[in-house]
């Protein structure tokens, strides 16, 4: 009899087992776990398509570049030569007043090389606006007209002793 009261009470322990029990999560597998959270493949973008209307308007940049820094050349000529007179260094002086005018031109300068390099900027702007790609003859432009923004600041500090 005393063996037969485990066997006799194992349905009891069984169903406690059995219970519907709402009150804690299901320890199932959730279709989230199966979810796959890897980055996906990189893929290639599609080289950007030809865009005559913008190939023109860089033209005409870097046409306006040419133009500037031609003259900026030609100016800075005649800035090294009045920096370059007796008596420049004088502050107040008719060959200070002549080199500081000279420099100030060359300034001018650098300010529409300044402007066309903002217009570069903003052709990038519109196209990223649109959610276009990169278009590599604006990426090589914007490089081109920031060199020369950088080599005309570096005569400029040069001639001005910076």
């Amino acid at each position: 009899m005393k063996s037969l009261l485990p066997i006799a009470l194992l349905p009891c322990l069984l169903s406690a087992c059995a219970a519907d029990d709402t009150r804690y999560p299901s320890l199932a597998r959730r279709a989230v776990e199966d979810a796959d959270f890897r980055e996906p493949p990189a893929t290639t973008p599609a080289p950007p398509t030809s865009d005559p209307a913008l190939d023109a308007r860089i033209a005409a940049l870097l046409d306006r570049l040419k133009t500037v820094a031609a003259g900026f050349d030609r100016d800075a000529a005649a800035a090294r030569r009045l920096v370059a007179v007796r008596g420049a260094g004088t502050t107040g002086s008719e060959p200070w007043l002549a080199a500081q005018s000279a420099l100030a031109e060359l300034d001018d300068w650098r300010a529409q090389t300044g402007s066309i390099a903002a217009d570069a900027d903003d052709l990038g702007s519109e196209r990223a606006a649109k959610l276009l790609p990169p278009y590599p003859v604006l990426t090589a432009a914007q490089g081109k007209i920031a060199a020369e923004v950088a080599r005309q600041g570096k005569v400029l500090d040069g001639l001005q002793g910076n």
